[in-house]
């Protein structure tokens, strides 16, 4: 489908764009061939609880790595509206998937989309947005290389995630030797998170015609930054009050976040069982996550953050030593203290 037959918004709001995708003149060309339809099934059915999803505040911190990404290797222009969503319809179709499989009550500040409408039908959008990214790709008319090397990208991350996910589903820290958290930890991170924001800067590069080792050195940053994204993510369901609940769920179903490879890595083998056995009086639903959660928090809250920040200058340096100060690495360094200014 060629570009002109579905113009976008000049946004990189998700929210936005899928909202033109459903509209009439768009739907009908995407379901050439069915009977029109009044607007409000499809209002019912994909759009409203999508577009309502997506409109909710999110840190959008992966299309910035997308844009960092397109700035580097010299893209001209406005970034394409595409690039951005392709990564933004991915992350939210994995949220929308995750909640049902950790039966979540709460995303970005609103009720989970599948305890709003129903299993069936959070079910049915979150995998919509994995195959959105498809046609966003094909109608930016890149060379078929381009796109090619584009597609296996998306493919590969997808695929990987599904991999951190797999792990992260079915791997409790009760059952792992201390000396084994902080791997497992790690290789659930860079495959769950990591995959998708080296994705993103790496689709921006690509889509500039940035040569294969600049994407690759670029794509290390990415999968770096999604590490330290992850670090931040667990840190702060134990350090933010508005984030309490979810820092909670990762204790109640014994999930190896951070917290419990830094405790593993930090800690001597009888005050690490300590916590464990309260982890499993947690998890017994005998004792309050929070009792948990507090301690856990006086004893990582400062040496978590400090990691946090390690992790990203070293990542950022990687990047300097490598392509030095590229155009558009300024934007690297802005995502990274956007990052660290989360929860602080």
């Amino acid at each position: 489908m060629s570009q002109a037959a579905f113009p976008l918004p000049p946004t990189r709001d998700l929210a936005a764009l899928l909202t033109r995708e459903f509209e009439s003149e768009n739907l009908a060309l995407e379901l050439a061939g069915s009977p029109a339809l009044p607007q409000r099934l499809w209002q019912r059915a994909l759009c409203g609880p999508l577009c309502e999803m997506a409109s909710r505040p999110g840190k959008e911190l992966r299309a910035q790595l997308v844009e960092a990404g397109w700035r580097m290797a010299g893209g001209g222009g406005e970034l394409p509206a595409e690039l951005p969503a392709i990564v933004e319809a991915l992350h939210l179709g994995s949220l929308i998937v995750d909640d049902i499989e950790d039966d979540s009550a709460r995303r970005r500040g609103g009720v989970a989309l599948h305890r709003a409408i129903g299993v069936p039908l959070a079910l049915n959008a979150g995998n919509w947005l994995y195959f959105l990214p498809g046609a966003l790709l094909g109608r930016l008319a890149l060379p078929p290389m381009n796109e090619l090397l584009l597609r296996r990208d998306i493919d590969r991350a997808v695929r990987l995630c599904h991999y951190g996910q797999a792990l992260d589903l079915s791997v409790s820290v009760t059952e792992l030797r201390q000396r084994d958290v902080a791997s497992v930890v790690l290789a659930t991170t860079r495959l769950k998170t990591g995959s998708l924001t080296e994705l993103a800067i790496r689709l921006g590069a690509s889509a500039a015609g940035a040569a294969p080792e600049k994407v690759g050195i670029l794509g290390r940053f990415g999968s770096d930054f999604g590490v330290a994204l992850q670090m931040l993510d667990d840190l702060g369901g134990l350090v933010s009050e508005k984030r309490s609940h979810k820092g909670h769920e990762d204790l109640l179903q014994a999930r190896p976040t951070w917290p419990w490879a830094w405790l593993a890595e930090q800690a001597d083998a009888v005050a690490y069982l300590r916590l464990r056995a309260l982890g499993d009086s947690v998890v017994a639903r005998e004792l309050h996550p929070e009792h948990l959660a507090e301690q856990l928090r006086e004893l990582l809250a400062e040496s978590g953050l400090a990691t946090v920040r390690a992790k990203l200058l070293a990542a950022r340096e990687a990047v300097r030593s490598s392509l030095g100060d590229v155009p558009g690495s300024s934007l690297l360094d802005e995502a990274a203290d956007c990052l660290e200014h989360l929860y602080g």
